[in-house]
């Protein structure tokens, strides 16, 4: 299923992968200062890495929230950081005739939280044979995105990655039901934590999305102990000054210590396993 892309082995010893980057591309030296940083810690570190970010952002509260650079533009710097830094690369997609374009620039292709019951972009994501990286819904149950998943595999793909991104919790608040890990680890595909997008403060009055950064290793732990294959966090080296997301973000400088933590965590899991 997944002998293409490094993580599976990874998967299989027990350790975890990482799925990482800026929420969007913003320009092509944020794209590879952020790669290249994390790409050297996971190889120093021996963590598959996936470069992540959006080429466009087409859900945004505000009319006037930064979307992109130009689609185009935007998926030509994705495609260079995955030539250059020899790294698989995802991007979200958002109607069913950007699968196609998208698949042209990088491995996997995201499917938003918010868009994970639309069946025409399902399919057309598992047309084009690339990873597709299915994000719960904040409205869905965990057991729910079996029917998901076999939208994708029903056409002929099986490379299939379900994340979980937190379920809404009032009008302005997510938690993470640890349970949901190992419901949607059933259907027999990996599963991610996105540990950043789980600490937003979605529908804010100011129409900017809050966060939580401060819990951001809490929540890591929680998920490495609780077993998930891969964790997936939004990080750049101001996330003040970032486009999108940047209330919830880490800061890039703590990547490595973080990860150095998790590594250790994993290992104590994995000790403590019924052989």
């Amino acid at each position: 299923m997944l002998e293409n892309l490094p993580f599976v082995k990874h998967i299989e010893s027990g350790q975890f992968f990482l799925i990482a980057g800026p929420c969007v591309v913003e320009d092509e030296k944020l794209c590879f200062q952020v790669g290249e940083l994390i790409a050297g810690v996971c190889d120093e570190l021996r963590i598959p890495y996936i470069f992540k970010a959006s080429y466009r952002k087409a859900n945004r509260s505000r009319a006037d929230s930064f979307t992109g650079i130009g689609d185009l533009a935007a998926l030509d710097i994705l495609r260079k950081v995955r030539n250059q830094l020899k790294i698989p690369v995802i991007t979200d997609i958002h109607t069913p005739d950007e699968a196609a374009i998208a698949a042209e620039y990088v491995d996997i292709l995201q499917i938003p939280a918010f868009l994970s019951r639309q069946t025409d972009l399902l399919i057309a994501a598992a047309e084009t044979g690339k990873y597709v990286n299915i994000k719960k819904g904040q409205f869905m149950a965990p057991a729910s995105m079996r029917f998901a998943a076999e939208k994708v595999a029903g056409h002929g793909n099986t490379n299939i990655l379900l994340t979980d991104r937190g379920t809404m919790f009032g009008y302005q608040d997510l938690i993470v039901d640890f349970r949901g890990i190992i419901e949607m680890q059933k259907n027999g595909y990996p599963v991610i934590l996105d540990i950043t997008h789980s600490l937003q403060q979605p529908n804010q009055s100011s129409g900017v999305s809050g966060g939580f950064p401060a819990m951001i290793e809490t929540l890591a732990r929680a998920g490495i102990a609780a077993g998930v294959d891969g964790i997936f966090l939004e990080t750049h080296p101001d996330p003040s000054d970032a486009r999108s997301d940047g209330a919830n973000m880490l800061d890039l400088s703590s990547i490595e210590g973080l990860l150095q933590k998790l590594i250790l965590l994993r290992d104590a899991v994995n000790k403590m396993k019924i052989k």
